[in-house]
């Protein structure tokens, strides 16, 4: 072997040769077909930054948006049996739940955690999508539950971000017995008089949104959502006419009055804790003005109480 091979084919190889690129430097825009610098999409909190389309994102990553800077504690779901009827198809479903965890990294589509948000106490209750289409079961009405629950011995706000496909078909009468459970858990909520707030993301269907979802004194929204019930090709056979374009998105549910606003996920934060520091505000913002004590009498009708600087005998 001579010196070109040895050392001059080498060097020359290096130079020129195909290096490794690794595959998850660019994702494409689900929406306008974009590629985007992975650093670029999630410095933007994973929205486009062409089209604005808001991508999926986990239960872990939307804590980190939202709270910020401001601490948060998790806390520990419920023990529930990890399979009550046994169930199997293509696969045991004890197998789905240990390849769902190992994919989201949560132990259930649920997770819950309580801290401050600003000035505020908040108990905050995610879905993860990503975790079986963050379908309900009996862990995650029991998570719900017990994030009620928790808001009542805080006295302090819940906020809901809801993402999943319904109930857990696996879980079979078990998981559609979560509907009333979370219903009853919300009405107590109201009852102590404490903010409900549901963020609504991609997305919100079936149980859920036959249940929690809809319930919430104010119903935000992430622009482009599925919002529904069911999904638009049953509703067209059903009906058998033809939906409009954009059927069963936020803003389409926004104009229809199904929910009250919709906001981007940059701006979800400050938004949230201006709601929330108008429904907890018990005393007035500014100085009570009170009215002079200047009565008349018109017309028999008896005393009225007249504004300030108002001429008392105007009108006798």
């Amino acid at each position: 072997m001579n010196w070109l091979t040895r050392v001059v084919r080498p060097k020359f190889q290096a130079l020129v040769g195909k290096k490794d690129v690794p595959d998850n430097l660019w994702e494409k825009c689900g929406k306008c077909g974009q590629m985007l610098f992975h650093r670029e999409l999630e410095a933007n909190q994973r929205v486009c930054g062409h089209c604005g389309y808001h991508m999926r994102i986990g239960a872990k990553r939307r804590l980190e948006i939202l709270f910020g800077d401001d601490d948060y504690t998790r806390i520990e779901l419920p023990a529930v049996p990890l399979d009550p009827l046994k169930f199997r198809d293509a696969k045991r479903y004890t197998d789905r739940l240990k390849e769902a965890q190992a994919r989201a990294g949560e132990s259930e589509a649920i997770v819950v955690v309580h801290g401050r948000l600003g000035q505020h106490p908040v108990v905050v209750a995610v879905l993860d999508f990503a975790f079986m289409g963050g379908s309900m079961g009996v862990a995650v009405g029991e998570g719900f539950v017990a994030a009620a629950k928790l808001a009542k011995l805080q006295s302090a706000p819940l906020i809901v971000f809801t993402a999943s496909g319904g109930a857990r078909m696996q879980e079979g009468v078990l998981s559609l017995m979560q509907l009333p459970r979370t219903i009853i858990a919300v009405e107590e909520l109201k009852a102590a008089r404490l903010p409900y707030i549901v963020v609504m993301t991609d997305p919100t269907t079936g149980g859920v949104t036959a249940s929690f979802a809809m319930l919430g004194d104010v119903h935000l929204a992430e622009p482009g959502a599925l919002i529904g019930f069911a999904g638009a090709r049953v509703i067209e056979q059903t009906v058998r006419e033809k939906l409009p374009a954009g059927f069963q998105t936020a803003e389409f549910v926004l104009d229809h009055g199904m929910v009250d606003m919709v906001v981007a996920r940059r701006e979800l934060r400050s938004t949230l804790i201006r709601l929330i520091s108008l429904l907890r505000q018990t005393e007035p913002a500014g100085e009570v003005v009170t009215l002079t004590d200047a009565v008349v009498r018109v017309h028999g009708e008896g005393e009225r109480a007249q504004p300030p600087g108002a001429d008392p005998t105007r009108g006798v």
